[in-house]
């Protein structure tokens, strides 16, 4: 099948783009997924970061300012679709980590040991009552069918596994578990898959593994890889206790930043949290290149005022900083140093300067005047492990950060060397800042199933409630109905996706977003618009206003142009 008979390329937003497949069959499109993937990831491209596999999709994400050509006058997705549309499908098979795996023609072979039913498998009666199958039967169906990796997102690591027998297809849970440990093996409708952290879900338990699925200290944290065959084993629950869980890798890691991280010496430069706020993290501008790990991007919210709050006190501009919400936290300073408080406005502080700190001084940021989410950055940065490339704390998954959760009082944390000399006496040029508010108007780009839906959405007002977190930016307003019905094959997500699910209320997927979703895209927030949700409270408004990918990236290239001015101006003050 030739090139222009297999594939389509869209914009995912302004800083993606997605390479959708068709063919005779679903081998056949996975077949070209998993080709064209391990093509571009192997001829590293200009400004590519991400290369995101999943089901009849691969999606693409990069950095305009390094992939446009200033000479060519195209814009940076014009740029990368004319390099990456010539690749050929010239399969290659994957080379992983070692263990119970191995490699043919076909791509790698996955074994997964399963210890079914009793307390490792609480709903395999479920299943077996919905199928009108003996829980041996099941066993038996689910251990003798061989698996394709479709797709990893939800959780790190989660595979979206084809092949289950018809005849074990079993809803969803009605209301799903709070908790799911690691090691899970579950089935939801006609798939099945393997949850390798503690998270919420609604799939049926048959079982639990004591395979590794993810694990953020190696240099490849999925097990899987999207293409992969994988077969399950049935095993004694004597086998399945002989080794230690993904979950208890975890722990065992977070053991060891603890005590890594209480050793903090306070003689040298640190702060103490005195008291911690509503939910005050670790974020830098995110964890990149994980996303066909499942892991994701993370990050500051708005992240471009942590960038300014981290030039305003002569950091990198992807330094750790604290990400205050709402309300702030009262902190210590354990030594002398600089600070600066971006994004929302807090009563402690001025916002948008350097402010000098003392060692014994304590500030008290209070509940938020304006806005949601402050960044306050500290000359020399927070000095915390990186996990996977970052310092951003991802919650979910207790990864990154301190201790991978949110702080708490008492907790010391570290910051490196302030070298440079700071004067408090000038501030910076407002103009260049997002046009904050209650009620803004947010640009988009089109989605993928926007034709679905009229143009309602962009009629309507929508507003903020309560249900929002930095997952995602949960929206009521006039109900979006689909003129379309049927199932979609779940594809890339982005901070920005506007996804409609079956209520018909938007949300706005955000920082900690899957990193792939099933619901119809409506749109995509730009980048340079992104900061302006960021600050939204429960009860504000937002409405959105369609532009071209175009004029998307000349705001995004604009936007890089004046902070690598202001980078300027601050180098001749900060030395």
């Amino acid at each position: 099948m030739g090139f222009n008979q297999c594939m389509t390329i869209e914009p995912l937003g302004d800083a993606a783009l997605v390479v959708t497949f068709t063919g005779d069959s679903k081998a056949d499109v996975l077949s070209q997924v998993s080709a064209w993937t391990s093509t571009l990831v192997e001829a590293q491209v200009k400004g590519v970061l991400d290369v995101v596999p999943a089901y009849v999709s691969v999606a693409v994400f990069y950095d305009p300012l390094r992939v446009v050509d200033q000479k060519a006058g195209d814009s940076p997705y014009q740029t990368l679709k004319q390099q990456i549309a010539p690749f050929g499908l010239e399969g290659r098979s994957g080379q992983g980590a070692s263990g119970r795996l191995t490699e043919n023609n076909s791509g790698r072979c996955v074994e997964i040991p399963v210890c079914y039913g009793a307390d490792a498998g609480t709903d395999l009666a479920v299943v077996a009552a919905h199928t009108g199958l003996t829980e041996a039967e099941v066993v038996a169906r689910h251990s003798q069918a061989e698996y394709r990796v479709q797709a990893i997102g939800f959780a790190p690591g989660f595979p979206y596994l084809s092949g289950l027998p018809t005849e074990l297809a079993t809803p969803r849970r009605a209301t799903p578990r709070a908790k799911v440990p690691a090691g899970a093996v579950g089935i939801g409708g006609a798939q099945t898959g393997v949850y390798p952290i503690e998270t919420p879900g609604g799939w049926q338990i048959i079982g639990q593994t004591d395979l590794k699925l993810f694990d953020a200290t190696r240099a490849e944290p999925s097990w899987l890889r999207v293409g992969d065959r994988v077969r399950f084993r049935a095993v004694a629950a004597q086998s399945y206790a002989s080794d230690v869980t993904a979950n208890e890798v975890l722990d065992e890691y977070a053991i060891e930043r603890t005590v890594e991280e209480k050793n903090v010496n306070v003689a040298a430069r640190a702060f103490r949290i005195v008291q911690a706020g509503m939910w005050t993290t670790v974020q830098d501008l995110g964890r990149v290149g994980q996303r066909a790990a499942g892991v994701p991007l993370s990050g500051a919210m708005d992240a471009f005022a942590a960038r300014v709050a981290n030039l305003l006190v002569g950091n990198a501009e992807n330094a750790a900083v604290l990400e205050l919400t709402l309300l702030g936290p009262e902190i210590e300073f354990l030594s002398d140093g600089w600070i600066a408080l971006t994004g929302a406005e807090f009563a402690g502080v001025e916002a948008w300067r350097p402010v000098a700190v003392r060692a014994g001084q304590s500030i008290k940021f209070g509940a938020a005047k304006k806005g949601c989410r402050g960044y306050l950055a500290l000359a020399g940065g927070i000095e915390v492990a990186p996990v996977l490339g970052s310092r951003s704390t991802y919650g979910r998954a207790g990864l990154g950060g301190w201790q991978g959760r949110a702080l708490r009082a008492g907790d010391v944390l570290p910051l490196g060397p302030a070298v440079r000399a700071i004067s408090e006496r000038w501030s910076i040029d407002l103009s260049m800042m997002p046009n904050y508010g209650a009620a803004p108007t947010v640009r988009v780009i089109s989605g993928a199933h926007a034709s679905e839906f009229g143009d309602t959405w962009l009629k309507t007002e929508f507003r903020v409630t309560p249900q929002s977190d930095r997952m995602g930016m949960r929206l009521a307003g006039t109900s979006l109905v689909r003129t379309v019905s049927g199932d979609l094959p779940s594809s890339a997500v982005a901070p920005g996706t506007v996804q409609v699910p079956p209520d018909g209320q938007p949300i706005v997927l955000l920082a900690d977003a899957q990193t792939i979703g099933g619901y119809p895209q409506l749109a995509h927030v730009i980048s340079v618009d992104l900061p302006l949700l960021a600050q939204l409270r429960p009860g504000d408004a937002v409405r959105f206003r369609v532009v071209a990918i175009e004029q998307a990236q000349e705001r995004w290239l604009a936007r890089e142009q004046a902070l690598a001015m202001l980078r300027e101006g601050l180098a001749q003050k900060i030395r």
